[in-house]
C-alpha cells in the first residue's frame, strides 16, 4: 500500500510580492509567513491593500513581483534572481489553487438554486460527482455550519448570515487545504455577525489553514493566531497577537486601534 504523505512545513510563503495597477503600485514588497492549522488575521485600515494581498494569495491577481508558495509548490510564477518572471504551465497552476478556497464580503450564492445546491454546484461541474454523492458531500458541510435544515430554501429565504454560512460550507465542499475569507463580515449586521464568526472559531479549532481579512478586531485577537497589520500596501507589523496588540502598542495601530473603540475593540485587546 502506497502512504499518502502529509504535507510538512508552511502552508504558504509570500516573498516580496508586489502589485501595481497602472502607475498605482498598492502592494510594497510583502513577505508573510502563513503556518499550517492556524489562523492568520489581516487587519488595517481601507485601502493598505489587505483584499489585494489575499486575492493574489488566491491568484485571482497575478502579482507584479515576488512569489507566492502553497505547500512549497509556486502559485503562479517562478521568479529567478534576476527578478524576471515564468509563468507556469496551466495544470500546475490549477493543481495549486485547487488547495485554496475562498469567501467573499457578498455571498455570490446561485439565487435559483437552493442551499444544497449551492453547495452541491462545484462538486458536480469540477469534480464531476453523481449527484447523489455530490448531495450527501453537500449535506454534511451544511451540517458542519449549522444549517441542515436549511438545504432546502433558496437565498432569498436566508438570512444574510445564513447566506454567508452557505458560502462557507460551498468553499469546504471541494475540501481545501487552506481557506481565505475576504472580510467575510463586512456585509452583516452586528447581530448576525456572531454566527458567522462562530463557524469560523470552529474550523479555527479543527486546525483549518485560514488566511482572514477582518475589521473585527475582537475576532482577530482571540482566534488568530497571526496578526499582520498593514499600512499603504506595506506590512507595519507582523506577529503573535500578544506581542501586536501588547502594551506599549505602536503609534500607527493605537491610532487605527481608536476607529474601532465602538465596537469594544479595546476590551479585547
Amino acid at each position: 500500500m502506497t502512504e499518502v504523505s502529509t504535507p510538512t512545513g508552511p502552508a504558504i510563503v509570500v516573498k516580496g510580492v508586489s502589485k501595481r495597477f497602472g502607475d498605482l503600485e498598492v502592494l510594497h514588497g510583502i513577505d508573510l509567513r502563513i503556518d499550517r492549522g492556524t489562523t492568520t488575521c489581516l487587519i488595517g485600515p481601507s485601502g493598505s491593500g489587505k483584499s489585494t494581498l489575499l486575492r493574489c494569495i488566491a491568484f485571482l491577481e497575478e502579482a507584479t513581483a515576488g512569489t507566492i508558495l502553497v505547500d512549497g509548490a509556486p502559485l503562479g510564477f517562478t521568479e529567478g534572481p534576476d527578478g524576471a518572471r515564468t509563468r507556469l504551465p496551466a495544470p500546475s497552476i490549477r493543481a495549486v489553487r485547487a488547495k485554496i478556497g475562498m469567501v467573499f464580503q457578498q455571498f455570490n450564492l446561485w439565487p435559483h438554486m437552493t442551499a444544497l445546491g449551492n453547495v452541491c454546484e462545484a462538486l458536480r461541474t469540477v469534480r464531476r460527482l453523481p449527484r447523489k454523492e455530490a448531495e450527501e458531500r453537500g449535506m454534511a458541510q451544511l451540517r458542519k455550519v449549522g444549517l441542515e435544515n436549511r438545504a432546502g430554501h433558496y437565498p432569498s429565504q436566508l438570512s444574510g448570515g445564513q447566506q454567508q454560512r452557505v458560502a462557507i460550507a460551498r468553499a469546504l465542499a471541494l475540501e481545501p487545504e487552506i481557506l481565505l475569507f475576504d472580510e467575510p463580515t463586512s456585509s452583516l449586521d452586528p447581530e448576525l455577525t456572531g454566527e458567522v464568526l462562530n463557524v469560523m472559531r470552529a474550523l479555527a479549532e479543527d486546525g483549518m489553514s485560514m488566511v482572514v481579512v477582518t475589521h473585527e478586531i475582537g475576532f482577530a485577537a482571540t482566534v488568530g493566531r497571526h496578526i499582520a497589520f498593514l499600512d499603504h500596501g506595506r506590512v507595519l507589523l507582523d506577529g503573535p497577537p500578544e506581542e501586536v496588540f501588547g502594551a506599549p502598542r505602536h503609534p500607527r495601530l493605537e491610532q487605527f486601534l481608536e476607529t474601532y473603540l465602538d465596537r469594544g475593540a479595546a476590551t479585547l485587546v
